[in-house]
Parts: C-alpha cells; sequence; structure tokens
C-alpha cells in the first residue's frame, strides 16, 4: 500500500506541469493527465490507511485513509476532474490550468484526510485555488466577487481552524462523528467553518454572488468542489444532527424560489446549487444509513448535471456572449447538441426516471419518510417542483424552444473539446440513471 499514489497530488501535479509546457502540449496534459488521477482513485484499496510524522513531533499526518465513504467522493471528484479537463483544455489562461487542476487535487485531499491538520491545509488550500477561478475572468465584477470570496471563505476557514485547534489541543486528532458529542465552542466552530462552504444559510450569499463570474471553464470547476466537499464534511463529522433536516429543507425551497425568479443563466444555476445541496443537508440531518447513502449519492450525481449545466450555459456565453435567458431563444435550432446536453442535466436535476437524480433524490426523500420525518419528504417534494419549473420548463423553454426573434447570432464557434466534455457528462447522467 505504501506504493500508492495520492490522486489528489497527481492532480497538483498535472496543474503545475500546464503551467510549464507549451501551449499545444497543455492542452493535452489538461485532457489526459486527470484520468490518472481517476486511475489512481479507483485503484485504492478500502482499508488504506497511510501517515507521516509531522516534522518528529509525533503527531502523525494522515493523508490517506480510505473507506466506502471517502472512497465513492474520491472517484466522482476524479471523473469531474476529467470531464472538466476536457472542457477546459482550449483556454489559454495559465494559471486558470494550474488553479482548476489543484482545486480539484484539494478536493481530494480533503476527502482522504484523516486528521483534522490535514483536512484544514487541503481545505484552505481548496479556499484559494477556488478564488483564483473568479479572479482569472478579470473584469471589475469579478475582482469585485472575489475578494469578497475571500472574506468569507477566511471567516469560515478560520472558525474552522479554531475548532480544529480546540479539539487537537484536548487530544482528539482523529476526524470523528461529533453528532454526540458536546455541543461546545469546538462543535459549533466546526459546524459553522463547514456550514460556509457548504452555503447553508445564512452563510449562503457568497455563491450567488461569486461563482456566475468565474471564468466560463472555472465556474464548472466551482459548481463541482466546494459545496460537496462541505457535504462529504457534513457526513463524516455531522451524520444525525437532527436540526440539519430544516436547514437543508429551507436550503431547497429557498434556492428553487429565487432560481424561478432570476433571469442570469449562470445565477439561477447558482441558485439551484444551494437547493441542490438542502436535499444532501437534509440527508445529512435525518441520519440513517439509507439517508446517508441517499446524501453521497445525490453529491455524486449533483457533481455530473451540475457541471453539465454550468457547461451548457458556459458554451452559449462563448459562442453568443448572452447570460440572461430573455434575450435568448431558439438555441435547440442554433445549437443542437448543447440543447440535447441541456435537456439530460434538466432532466437529471430534475428527477426525471432515467436519469441520474431520480435514483439520488428519490433514496434522499424516501428515507426521509421511512424515518418518520414526513414534514422533510413533503417539503423536499416541494423542491423538486421548483426545481422542474425553473431549469426543465424555464430554461428550457426561453432559452432552447421559444420560437422568438432575438437576433440571437453565434459569434464563437465552440472548441470541439467543449463538446466532447459536455458529452461525456451527458453520457454519464444518463448511465447512472439507468445502471446505478
Amino acid at each position: 500500500m505504501s506504493n500508492l499514489l495520492h490522486p489528489g497530488l497527481i492532480l497538483i501535479a498535472v496543474g503545475v506541469l500546464a503551467v510549464l509546457v507549451p501551449k499545444m502540449l497543455r492542452k493535452f496534459i489538461l485532457a489526459i493527465g486527470p484520468f490518472f488521477a481517476l486511475f489512481a482513485a479507483l485503484s485504492m484499496p478500502v482499508g488504506t490507511d497511510l501517515s507521516i510524522e509531522f516534522f518528529g513531533t509525533g503527531y502523525h499526518l494522515g493523508y490517506m485513509f480510505v473507506d466506502k465513504l471517502s472512497y465513492v467522493f474520491c472517484m466522482i471528484f476524479a471523473l469531474m476532474a476529467c470531464i472538466g479537463g476536457i472542457y477546459s483544455c482550449h483556454n489559454e489562461n495559465r494559471m486558470e490550468a494550474f488553479c482548476s487542476m489543484s482545486y480539484a487535487g484539494c478536493a481530494l485531499g480533503v476527502t482522504l484526510a484523516k486528521d483534522w491538520l490535514t483536512l484544514i491545509f487541503f481545505w484552505e488550500a481548496l479556499a484559494v485555488t477556488s478564488l483564483f477561478l473568479i479572479w482569472c475572468r478579470n473584469t471589475p465584477q469579478s475582482r469585485r466577487a472575489g475578494l469578497r470570496y475571500l472574506l468569507v471563505h477566511m471567516f469560515g476557514g478560520n472558525l474552522l481552524l479554531l475548532g480544529i485547534f480546540l479539539k487537537v489541543g484536548s487530544g482528539d486528532s482523529l476526524i470523528a462523528n461529533l453528532s454526540k458529542a458536546p455541543h461546545d465552542l469546538a462543535f459549533w466552530a466546526i459546524l459553522i467553518g463547514v456550514a460556509v462552504n457548504a452555503a447553508i444559510p445564512p452563510v449562503n450569499a457568497w455563491l450567488v454572488d461569486a461563482y456566475p463570474e468565474g471564468t466560463i471553464t472555472g465556474s464548472v470547476f466551482l459548481s463541482s468542489f466546494t459545496t460537496k466537499v462541505a457535504v462529504y464534511a457534513l457526513i463524516r463529522i455531522f451524520a444525525g444532527t437532527d436540526f440539519l433536516m430544516g436547514f437543508g429543507c429551507f436550503m431547497a425551497l429557498y434556492g428553487a424560489a429565487y432560481a424561478i425568479m432570476e433571469n442570469d443563466m449562470r445565477r439561477l444555476l447558482g441558485y439551484h446549487i444551494i437547493s441542490q445541496v438542502g436535499f444532501m443537508v437534509a440527508g445529512v440531518g435525518v441520519g440513517t444509513a439509507m439517508a446517508l447513502n441517499g446524501a453521497a449519492a445525490h453529491a455524486f450525481s449533483h457533481i455530473l448535471y451540475k457541471s453539465l449545466l454550468f457547461m451548457c450555459a458556459g458554451a452559449i456565453i462563448y459562442a453568443t456572449g448572452i447570460r440572461k435567458i430573455n434575450q435568448l431563444s431558439g438555441m435547440a435550432k442554433k445549437m443542437p447538441f448543447v440543447a440535447v446536453c441541456f435537456f439530460v442535466a434538466a432532466f437529471s436535476i430534475s428527477g426525471v426516471p432515467f436519469f441520474n437524480g431520480f435514483i439520488s433524490k428519490t433514496i434522499t426523500i424516501a428515507a426521509a419518510s421511512a424515518a418518520g420525518y414526513d414534514w422533510v419528504y413533503t417539503l423536499l417534494e416541494l423542491a423538486s417542483i421548483g426545481t422542474f419549473l425553473s431549469i426543465t420548463l424555464k430554461m428550457g423553454y426561453f432559452i432552447f424552444l421559444r420560437d422568438a426573434d432575438k437576433n440571437v447570432e453565434i459569434k464563437n464557434p465552440l472548441p470541439k473539446n467543449m463538446y466532447i466534455g459536455m458529452g461525456f457528462g451527458a453520457a454519464l447522467c444518463f448511465l447512472y440513471g439507468v445502471y446505478p
């Protein structure tokens, strides 16, 4: 086992290579390199437990701990890095190439961490690398949004660090479930620190503020990692914390309601990240085996369909320069492949049978009912209706199916790698729907 390669470090190495090599070779590295990380992730035996001593202090950094939970999150994070690498390999920005791969690598670092200090190291690196995916757009709006993003994540990261120091100082070096632990300062500091990254209200405005201002390809990565790493941490640390059910239901309804009113494509999708993460947070709060399986499965599915939605939105913005829904129409005729991929993602997030969201969302909602929480079941079902209205119907009709003369021109043809990335994501959304 000591010969195993850490998949997160492989992705970071891919990012470093992408900075150093010439342009044509960089495309190849971004498209192919993440598959080595995926192979390493799939090759990790469950039960792997590797650590190193921290500078002779006697404290061991558990940098590679694999159980069933970390395995499934590592698999989807590495798989998403492959999809995102293909979608973004035409990008000439070296900083964005480095940060996108390092960002994905840090997500894997958090997932495989066994001790608190390893977790906080990769957690903070996750925030820094994701920040530059916003700043790389290099507009006044992105610079301001990035600064606010930085301040919010400094707040959450410092709270998490406080809780971790309290835990390590008391001799609790290993990550453990805290749901039955005393609700002391360490408990609340760690919970709020994780809640910031999960965009749990009231610390959620940063997401819709920042993600739409990221680069076209950077937002695909942003939609996939930060909140789902936080969901992983909630499952690992706070499974069965019952008051999370209320927060999760509120998130699901809040995001869906605001999405119905939103006109900016990527802001609408940002609200739906909050809504869909609400399903996962509610599942963590229910805390039964079925609910936790549902939360993990929904995180897996969400990464695939949400990244696909951001890829489709990014493709339209890249081709037309338009972000507003009311300024678009008839895109199904002008960009038929993008339309097909969009509706695959829309059916997935709406929980339509034969698509992956149907599998994972149903597990979570049914688990709430089986545990006797009928109010959770009812509220999550209502949120699902809002998802169908705002994405499948609203975006689907006004962007792709509406027959109105908006004089939309295709100014920039899409690079072939963007088609491949979208096709890869759409195929997986369908595959996991029919063969979960």
